[in-house]
């Protein structure tokens, strides 16, 4: 999808965890995760030991701008070295491990992170290498695991998707965006009052222009007539608008009489 708006790009910021990949394997890849970690204002990206070695142009064309708004890439020879200074570690997988740890939803690891962070402590997201994944030397060096509930006969993601999929839910959680909302520009909603006097208006014309042939059924017309109208959430400025109609198509009908 387009549309940034460079007017809007903030200064990196240090609150949210870091991203680390380990053994990536394709500098396509290590780009695409990039502008995923942009898209949700994750700057901190860590390399470990990347096949095709840092930096990468691949990985530069790929994220599109990315990893120039974020602080230098750091690349690391070994996983315990790039979380040297961690303090709670996330581990990424897809398959079940041998190991005792509190396995996460990415959406309950968001809201872990969220806490942590807010308390003080330092947090990483670790991903494996696009075919393998995480060792299990690796994942002993987690404190949680993050694994996504996906198709079970096809649960395989690619690893901008993977790193896309976990950043989005920590910026969902710190995000007060309401799930729902109804853009109205300068027109405020319209009120109760002025939509029951456009209902009563509209139901009067109706009445003159003989739509209500049969009298038993026009208290079901009239109701289905205000629930659709009402689903429509109008604006002050489209209630008058339908007044305006109303008044074109009641003066034309006079006019014809």
């Amino acid at each position: 999808m387009t549309g940034t708006d460079r007017t809007q790009i903030e200064p990196p910021q240090d609150h949210g965890p870091v991203v680390i990949l380990v053994g990536a394997q394709m500098g396509e890849n290590i780009g695409a995760a990039a502008r995923a970690m942009m898209n949700c204002g994750i700057t901190r990206m860590r390399l470990v030991a990347p096949r095709d070695g840092w930096p990468n142009p691949a990985a530069e064309a790929m994220s599109s701008g990315a990893l120039e708004l974020m602080p230098p890439v750091e690349v690391f020879a070994t996983t315990a070295e790039a979380l040297a200074d961690i303090n709670h570690v996330y581990a990424t997988t897809a398959r079940p491990r041998d190991m005792v740890k509190h396995v996460l939803t990415a959406r309950g690891a968001a809201e872990d992170m969220h806490t942590r962070i807010k308390s003080g402590e330092k947090t990483a997201i670790l991903f494996g290498a696009e075919r393998s994944g995480l060792a299990n030397d690796d994942v002993a060096l987690a404190q949680s695991i993050i694994t996504i509930p996906l198709n079970p006969g096809f649960s395989s993601l690619n690893l901008g998707q993977a790193v896309l999929l976990v950043c989005h839910e920590f910026m969902s959680a710190g995000d007060a965006t309401p799930p729902k909302q109804l853009p109205t520009g300068d027109s405020a909603p319209a009120t109760h009052d002025a939509l029951v006097n456009l209902y009563e208006r509209l139901e009067d014309a109706l009445d003159d222009a003989g739509f209500f042939r049969s009298p038993e059924m026009k208290p079901s017309i009239v109701r289905n007539l205000r629930n659709m109208l009402g689903r429509a959430e109008m604006t002050e400025q489209e209630v008058r608008t339908f007044h305006g109609m109303i008044s074109v198509l009641a003066g034309r009908r006079t006019g014809h009489d």
